[in-house]
């Protein structure tokens, strides 16, 4: 299992960024996809879920209306998007894979908003 995510970078508050996991090494469409965030100092934390067929996603509070999880399984990639940054939403955002009770976890993109 590989997941390894891109699209991380510097933006202004009130920006955007779209982040992107690339999986393989398994079946990917046959699992829920999950986006996590780690800020310095603070524990990690669940953003978004996906299910496997893309048919239902939740959200944490904190990026409700503001975030949106989307998958492509023709491509294996689940995607974040992300809208009306904040500089609270800075952190290492990672994704993850849970098969069969493991957890996989790619090397995470780091996300900064900041004027």
């Amino acid at each position: 299992v590989q997941l390894v995510e891109s699209g991380g970078g510097l933006v202004q508050p009130g920006g955007s960024l779209r982040l992107s996991c690339k999986a393989s090494g398994f079946t990917f469409s046959s699992y829920a996809m999950s986006w996590y965030r780690q800020a310095p100092g603070k524990e990690r934390e669940l953003v978004a879920r996906i299910t496997n067929a893309g048919g239902s996603t939740n959200y944490a509070d904190s990026v409700k209306g503001r975030f949106t999880i989307s998958r492509d399984n023709a491509k294996n990639t689940v995607y974040l998007q992300m809208n009306s940054l904040k500089p609270e939403d800075t952190a290492v955002y990672y994704c993850k894979s849970r098969q069969w009770g493991n957890d996989y976890w790619g090397q995470g993109t780091q996300v900064t908003v900041s004027s």
